[in-house]
């Protein structure tokens, strides 16, 4: 009997680690649900530290990355090759800003917001194209 509730224990301490975990899936699409050409859908995520998100290849030709310099401190960064759908388990706290690279320019990018985060001074630092930045900016609306 005490054999039995120790394993109990034992195995519920193990899965309550992950229990809470969440997977989002992220369509990447050449038009979106409400007609933007090249998107993300969803455009942002309100995710816990140890959340899951995966890139979906809707439609080909484009792949999901980290912009560079628009991750927290200490984060690892991710690329994705094009029409390869991808996972990844956000641990650090803070903005992520993903970036197709075949369409950056047309504006084709989403906001991870892990945790408490705020906008850092220095998100936009780097060149940012303007249908790029006017998304990005539209999505941190959301904090």
């Amino acid at each position: 009997m005490i054999r039995a509730l120790a394993t109990s224990l034992s195995l519920a301490a193990l899965m309550s680690g992950t229990a809470f975990a969440e997977t989002f899936e992220v369509q990447m699409l050449n038009k979106g649900s409400d007609g933007e050409r090249m998107v993300f859908e969803p455009a942002f995520i309100q995710a816990a530290p140890g959340d899951t998100i995966k890139f979906i290849a809707a439609d080909k030709g484009h792949n999901a990355e980290v912009n560079k310099g628009m991750l927290p401190e200490g984060a690892d960064t991710f690329k994705g090759k094009i029409n390869e759908e991808i996972e990844i388990t956000l641990i650090e706290e803070g903005l992520y800003g993903v970036i197709c690279k075949p369409h950056y320019a047309m504006g084709m990018v989403m906001t991870i917001a892990v945790g408490d985060a705020e906008v850092p001074d220095d998100f936009f630092k780097g060149r940012v194209s303007p249908k790029a930045k006017k998304r990005f900016e539209a999505q941190l609306g959301n904090l």
